[in-house]
């Protein structure tokens, strides 16, 4: 059955999208947007609500991209799991997603962030498991440059290995309260995890419970080859920029190709590519859509928009001459930019070209037409094994996840593609992902050591 999450700001997918006349009009720090958005996705039976972060105020020497506000940038926005804790009292299955980064955090606070989250929740935590893509997030954490990409990785992969080993510090039935005898919890029943490692020093215990879902949801990114080798040994959900399904099957067989070494099972990682949904009750509609938010975006944003996602600056270049040479290593996100360039060398794009097809969907998919059009494309990409279901972009808010969740979600329904009511405890359990079981603990043992 196919997944499905959509984001929680309510800027909208579209670098114009903000600016329609069908989006809202208050968009700064505005918890009851995010409370509706959640309560309609729910209605929909998505899987999950995904809220991204950074840590530190972007493009500010773009001018203009700075004043226009890309979606992906976030000048004001609430801190992640405070906004979540606060839109899970307004719902009661739908998964919350964070994003929460290795290397500009600690194991310990972001562990027990995430634990008090999946309480407070009742078992619906997600985190997303990022290195830092942006440079200058580094200087608000008192360094003068970005940590270097093999040292993010190698510090990832400990700090998750720590959150882990402190969501197992206590057994499921650690805490007997019990009134007769005075024993509020048993001290055998607890495990201190002492970690000593290259980056991170951790005594442990977590002073948060073992949480409904052991651990939280994780998810990552991961498109590169130190990203898909961690994905495959911790992720359960992983983001792809895959905007064609050939790439999208090749990318579905590589990373599920890499989870055997870590004693996985195919079934145990869901794919999620991105793809925007331009949906309408008839195609005219959601092609009138499409073409009212293109006229929202002139080349003097275009261009920077582009030049954020390929990490160059291509003010300079010909606008409708061809894109300049993407292949060296940068320091953020290199998926978008390996991507975009496939797209523009096969498709033989000039740079206004490449961002009048890149901008609708930010580098990913797109999806276009009636209901039964984007049913269509959808269980292509599903049954073709490109994906084992969406990031589902909404280009306008909250116009197009009313969209979505009125005429996409029957169609899916009506086809055994999507569930027609949650099931299940836990996201996990929704999910149909495991459940990861304390290693240090049986259901009545004692602590290993």
């Amino acid at each position: 059955m196919l997944n499905l999450m959509t984001g929680l700001l309510g800027l909208g997918g579209h670098l114009g999208g903000w600016r329609h006349r069908d989006a809202w009009s208050d968009q700064v720090m505005n918890l009851d947007h995010a409370i509706e958005l959640a309560q309609t996705a729910e209605r929909g039976k998505f899987d999950l609500l995904f809220l991204a972060d950074g840590n530190a105020v972007r493009q500010m020497d773009k001018p203009a991209l700075f004043a226009a506000n890309s979606p992906s940038d976030r000048p004001a926005v609430f801190e992640p799991i405070t906004l979540l804790t606060a839109v899970s009292q307004h719902t009661s299955c739908i998964g919350l997603l964070a994003t929460a980064t290795t290397t500009y955090d600690e194991p310990y606070s972001l562990a027990r962030r995430f634990a008090s989250l999946d309480h407070l929740s009742k078992g619906r935590a997600c985190w997303n498991i990022v290195t830092t893509s942006y440079p200058e997030d580094s200087l608000n954490f008192s360094r003068t440059e970005h940590v270097a990409k093999d040292v993010r990785y190698d510090r990832a992969r400990e700090f998750v290995s720590v959150a882990k080993g402190l969501w197992d510090s206590w057994a499921e039935d650690a805490f007997v309260q019990n009134k007769a005898t005075g024993q509020f919890l048993d001290p055998t029943r607890v495990r201190v995890l002492d970690h000593a490692g290259r980056h991170f020093q951790v005594k442990g215990p977590l002073n948060v419970a073992r949480m409904p879902q052991g651990y939280p949801v994780l998810f990552m990114a991961g498109q590169s080859e130190d990203g898909r080798e961690l994905a495959a040994q911790h992720a359960d959900c992983v983001f792809a920029v895959t905007n064609t399904k050939a790439a999208g099957q090749a990318f579905y067989a590589d990373l599920k190709g890499r989870l055997g070494r870590y004693g996985r099972s195919p079934d145990s990682l869901r794919i999620l590519p991105g793809a925007a949904v331009y949906v309408g009750r008839s195609a005219a509609e959601a092609d009138e859509l499409f073409e009212e938010l293109q006229a929202l975006i002139a080349p003097s944003l275009g261009v920077p928009y582009l030049s954020k996602l390929v990490e160059m600056n291509l003010s300079g270049y010909p606008l409708d001459g061809p894109l300049p040479d993407l292949s060296s290593e940068t320091l953020g996100i290199a998926a978008f930019r390996k991507t975009i360039a496939e797209m523009a060398v096969r498709d033989n794009l000039t740079i206004r070209q490449t961002y009048e097809r890149v901008l609708p969907s930010m580098g990913h998919v797109t999806f276009t037409g009636t209901a039964k059009d984007v049913a269509d494309q959808m269980e292509d990409w599903y049954t073709s094994k490109a994906a084992d279901g969406f990031n589902v972009t909404m280009p306008v808010l909250p116009r197009c996840l009313n969209d979505f969740v009125s005429l996409v979600i029957p169609e899916l329904q009506r086809r055994g593609l999507f569930r027609t009511e949650y099931q299940g405890r836990t996201l996990r359990e929704r999910m149909g992902l495991p459940t990861p079981q304390n290693p240090y603990f049986t259901t009545h043992g004692r602590a290993a050591n």
